[in-house]
């Protein structure tokens, strides 16, 4: 059974600035809401300040049961990254920092949060320091060690990552976190965790393929996977099981291209919240190089990876090396590289075995807990 922490009650108002847009996907606010959630349950109450992009997930925060508050966007966003200046995520915000700074002064000003959590690329030191007279303490969560900081506490759950990473970015006295056993992952994962790798220790052969290409893949990369699966149509007995948001741009267009390949024994499910079964039940993965990533390595679950933006590179490489994963530098390299991955994964079952031993020592799926025991110092 998995390890557990005990907790006592946390009674803090606690504000997250994350967003989530067709252009950022949707990993940020999803690990963020694991993290409210979990402190919701100890007795916090949780504000999100979000901006209202194309394919935003305020209605899904809300029925998380925590209180948000639209930022509104700007008419003129598309010059935001001119005003912004240098941070190279800078045109995600869709404003600048001052005005995303005074947007937010007038909702925490009322709030006055014991913790406010940061997690945006597009947001550095200038931003923070208007922001820090508002709140008790500061928490932020990247991924990139691109930029300065200025806060108390700093969570990075990249594979490999080190806290010398951060030495010059954040003050002195920042205590800061890094490494995936602090990846935040719902608390079903952990639950699943025992039983995914009993499944796998005999496993005989891979039958059962997940691809779960992010709640967006704007870059429709789910087609192209696909695409290259279908020659193996003849030869196996694969059932596919393509996990795909609501939101997604390319839903329909996937549903049709299935239709196209009668072969092929595939399933779409949509805006699905049983992840952690899903994947337990899977053999093999193939998907982006997100947040996803580290629940798969929860649980044993071997992937196929695909790089769908330059900010999953490290990840990528990081589970590469480790031999949790197999790495597709980028969407257009799918159809010619997925066949040649993939065939020796089908027909040499030990190779399953040891990405999935590579994987299960990344994370234990009890990140969370780690991260509120910090909070809590």
């Amino acid at each position: 059974m998995p390890r557990r922490l005990q907790t006592p009650e946390l009674k803090m108002k606690i504000a997250f600035r994350v967003d989530a847009s067709l252009q950022m996907g949707s990993g940020h606010v999803m690990r963020c809401l694991t993290l409210a959630n979990a402190l919701r349950d100890l007795g916090a109450e949780c504000h999100f300040l979000c901006r209202e992009h194309l394919g935003h997930m305020l209605a899904q925060i809300q029925a998380a049961g925590h209180h948000t508050h639209p930022l509104v966007l700007a008419q003129d966003s598309a010059t935001a990254q001119v005003r912004q200046g240098a941070l190279a995520h800078a045109a995600w915000l869709g404003a600048s920092q001052l005005e995303d700074a005074q947007q937010s002064i007038d909702v925490l000003q009322s709030l006055q949060p014991d913790l406010l959590v940061v997690d945006h690329y597009a947001l550095d030191v200038c931003w923070h320091r208007q922001l820090r007279p508002l709140c008790g303490r500061l928490m932020m969560i990247d991924d990139l060690a691109d930029r300065n900081h200025d806060c108390d506490l700093l969570l990075d759950q990249t594979f490999g990552r080190n806290a010398t990473d951060y030495r010059e970015l954040v003050p002195a006295n920042c205590k800061v976190l890094c490494g995936s056993r602090f990846a935040l992952l719902r608390p079903e994962f952990a639950a699943q965790r025992f039983n995914s790798l009993a499944r796998r220790a005999n496993l005989p052969a891979v039958k059962q393929v997940l691809i779960t290409m992010g709640g967006v893949d704007q870059a429709n990369a789910t087609a192209a996977v696909l695409d290259a699966l279908a020659e193996f149509a003849h030869t196996t007995e694969l059932q596919i099981t393509v996990v795909m948001g609501g939101k997604a741009p390319w839903l329909e267009s996937v549903r049709q291209q299935i239709l196209q390949l009668p072969l092929l024994r595939v399933e779409v499910l949509v805006d699905r919240h049983d992840m952690a079964s899903l994947m337990a039940m899977a053999d093999l993965a193939i998907g982006a190089a997100g947040s996803t990533a580290w629940e798969r390595c929860c649980l044993g679950l071997p992937s196929i990876m695909v790089v769908l933006a330059d900010n999953q590179r490290a990840v990528a490489a990081g589970l590469q090396a480790a031999g949790a994963a197999q790495v597709i530098g980028c969407v257009d390299d799918i159809r010619g590289q997925l066949p040649g991955l993939l065939a020796p994964l089908l027909s040499q079952p030990q190779l399953i075995k040891e990405m999935s031993a590579a994987a299960i020592r990344i994370t234990d799926g009890l990140g969370v807990q780690a991260v509120i025991q910090a909070i809590k110092g």
